[in-house]
């Protein structure tokens, strides 16, 4: 005898049927984005034909290409390779001018390389030039591997796993956690799509993801790709190039925000868990009033934005945040949290410390009086230097240690000391630290400082999977 469904399996698949019916494009929108696909590839195939170009294909990839996008965030990406051997400058030259040439209102932007976005019967299109490769493992350029991934999914998706990947997308993108870029380091469209695949559906992924524990291996060691950083969430090989992880964009906050998520789902399937709210802004008014009640104190940092895409400038930023850090920690102030962000014109770090001013006394440890290092310790710690109040002296652990006067006790005076001299990021520096460093009441009410705000001091859980935000009907 079959045994009945789990009122909760009952009730995900009807919120799941609710939600997929919504996500589902129209047939109208299909059959005009079919046009579309068609008509632009020919396009592209005449005009690379007048112009002469060295073009070998023209390949449309991605969620468009799929079905598997969503509505509100439908673009065409089209690839136009050329022959390997050409040379960049020359592949960006033509790949450009062909996408200008039937492209309506083209801009050009910038990723790993040059492309261009502008439109096509009514539809926005990514023009991305690339190298039509023979191995995808062994690309020419970041993006030679495309058509390839789109191969192997288009020959085992059907409109039922196009569903389903679909509704892991917005549960992630509700999440706040879907997009492989540097500034979101989540899931990528295609993660996403190969997960649901190995897991037969979106309920199999979450089902898969309850029971996971970071960092996570989807295969045995032995097949595992090379050279995977010390702190990967999750290791998934390409099934293009076995060299490559999947999931090397992801960071492991984000991979434990679905694992939680996905426990708390199952056990109570809600369409709230679909529904995106974009986290609001903190404002410096808001954060002082924050402060107040934590008996805290913020110090800003701002530097200058160096002219550079996202998934370059977002990995730099993030490293100043450590680098203030570590310096503060390590000259004995209490650091609580921080958090950074971007705004145009501007960078922005926020750190949080239990107290403004660090001791006016240090404790310096030596290294036990039995090792060479002792001697060097006694003479770096002379009975004249000034900031000497107590010692050398033998602790009860047999060590060498010292107590002295710590100067800069302020936060932002010992910032601005000392930023001038710290390795902030290749791009990155401090052009003025005196005006670069400000306590929170000093600085400019930004949205970067916003941003920076909100993720320092409003700190939550996934609003389904808090108390307060849990779903309680449909």
């Amino acid at each position: 005898m079959t045994p009945e469904p789990a009122p909760s399996d009952t009730e995900a698949t009807r919120v799941e049927a609710s939600v997929a019916a919504a996500l589902a494009p129209s047939p109208e929108l299909l059959d005009r984005l079919a046009r579309a696909r068609a008509h632009l590839l020919e396009s592209v195939h005449a005009s690379a034909q007048r112009r002469n170009s060295p073009l070998v294909r023209a390949v449309i990839a991605g969620s468009a290409a799929r079905t598997t996008f969503l509505s509100d965030r439908l673009d065409i990406d089209l690839f136009l390779l050329f022959p390997p051997e050409l040379p960049v400058d020359r592949l960006r030259e033509e790949g450009l001018a062909l996408g200008r040439d039937v492209l309506s209102q083209p801009t050009t932007r910038y990723a790993e390389h040059p492309y261009l976005r502008g439109t096509f019967d009514g539809f926005t299109v990514d023009a991305v030039p690339g190298f039509a490769v023979a191995d995808p493992s062994r690309p020419r350029s970041p993006v030679d591997r495309t058509p390839f991934h789109q191969e192997y999914l288009a020959a085992r998706e059907t409109p039922s796993t196009a569903s389903e990947i679909r509704l892991a997308k917005q549960f992630l993108r509700a999440l706040g956690v879907y997009g492989s870029e540097a500034r979101t380091e989540g899931f990528s469209g295609y993660l996403l799509e190969l997960l649901v695949l190995e897991f037969g559906s979106f309920r199999g992924l979450l089902r898969a993801a309850r029971g996971w524990s970071i960092p996570v291996r989807l295969v045995p060691p032995e097949r595992e790709p090379p050279r995977l950083p010390e702190e990967v969430a999750l290791i998934l090989p390409d099934p293009v190039d076995p060299h490559r992880n999947v999931a090397s964009a992801l960071s492991r906050r984000n991979l434990a925000v679905v694992i939680l998520s996905a426990r708390a789902y199952l056990e109570r399937p809600d369409r709230a868990w679909f529904e995106v709210h974009p986290p609001a802004p903190l404002s410096k008014a808001e954060a002082t009033a924050v402060l107040r009640g934590r008996a805290s104190h913020v110090t800003v940092v701002r530097l200058e934005r160096p002219d550079l895409v996202d998934d370059t400038l977002y990995p730099q930023l993030r490293k100043a945040e450590r680098t203030i850090v570590e310096e503060l920690s390590r000259a004995g102030f209490s650091v609580l949290g921080s958090a950074s962000a971007a705004d145009p014109d501007a960078l922005v770090v926020a750190v949080e410390l239990g107290d403004r001013r660090r001791p006016a006394v240090r404790h310096h440890a030596g290294p036990p009086v039995g090792l060479d290092r002792a001697k060097d310790f006694l003479a770096s710690w002379p009975p004249d230097r000034p900031e000497l109040l107590e010692g050398p002296y033998i602790r009860s652990d047999g060590r060498l240690a010292v107590e002295a006067r710590q100067g800069d006790r302020d936060v932002e005076g010992f910032l601005r000391a000392r930023l001038g001299g710290l390795s902030l990021g290749k791009n990155l520096s401090a052009a003025d630290p005196s005006t670069a460093v400000r306590e929170l009441g000093e600085t400019a009410d930004t949205p970067a400082l916003a941003e920076a705000l909100r993720a320092l001091l409003r700190k939550r859980l996934p609003g389904p999977v808090a108390g307060a935000g849990r779903p309680t009907g449909t």
